[in-house]
């Protein structure tokens, strides 16, 4: 049978990439979306991928969604948490409510599914389980200190639910993009991505379907060896 999977954020840029890599290798996928439903018609209508709205930043939301995700296509065995959101500005600029939201969604979002999927992964004894961290939270960004800060909560996170997961068959594990070519960088102003691109080694920005690659490793029944682990894919930009 199928495994299934829930991509949060996962009908645009780098979520969409990740949603048609984990179908291809034969997951059935759910893929969440927060806002824009429109776009997420237009993906279904492309992708065959069922597409379900609600806010990952809502404890009760991430309750009800996944029963019915469970309840519509089967069991949760793969979790890819990759919704996240953007409110940048310097410190001395930033509103509370900016870096609460950004908190809210991009950490809180991990822990809120998380908890929604773990237990029944635990059941089965299987699971796997992958958080979209950032080049930012490893190395930090001017005028991101709440985007950096939950970025890089969520390497820690992934490091301790991994140990809870290691003894029930369950991998935890975290993916830092650097920069990749989607709508979110493309709103970057030309001369500032240029400074950009200029510090990669590699010489351009990163596709979405190579961030998609690795995470469909690390969904794999061949990364069962493999968690607590961070899979930087930057093209060098950021070395540790």
């Amino acid at each position: 049978m199928a495994k299934t999977a829930i991509v949060t954020g996962g009908t645009r840029g780098i979520g969409e990439a990740i949603s048609v890599m984990l179908k291809d290798q034969g997951m059935t996928v759910a893929a969440n979306f927060g806002g824009n439903e429109e776009r997420a018609k237009a993906f279904t209508d492309r992708t065959g991928i069922a597409a379900y709205k609600w806010d990952v930043g809502d404890h009760e939301a991430c309750q009800e969604g996944c029963a019915r995700v469970a309840e519509e296509i089967g069991p949760i065995d793969v979790l890819v948490n990759n919704a996240g959101i953007t409110r940048d500005g310097t410190l001395a600029k930033m509103s509370y409510e900016d870096w609460h939201e950004v908190m809210r969604v991009n950490l809180g979002g991990c822990f809120n599914m998380a908890k929604a999927c773990f237990p029944g992964m635990k059941e089965r004894g299987w699971g796997r389980i992958v958080n979209i961290g950032s080049i930012n939270g490893q190395g930090g960004q001017y005028g991101q200190v709440n985007y950096a800060a939950a970025k890089s909560g969520i390497h820690g996170f992934t490091k301790a639910l991994a140990q809870e997961g290691a003894r029930a068959g369950i991998t935890v594990n975290a993916l830092a993009p650097g920069y990749i070519d989607t709508d979110m960088v493309a709103a970057v102003p030309e001369p500032v991505l240029e400074k950009i691109v200029a510090k990669i080694p590699v010489g351009r920005l990163g596709q979405a379907e190579e961030i998609a690659r690795g995470v469909a490793f690390l969904c794999s029944d061949e990364a069962g060896f493999v968690t607590g682990s961070t899979m930087s894919i930057n093209g060098g930009q950021h070395m540790y």
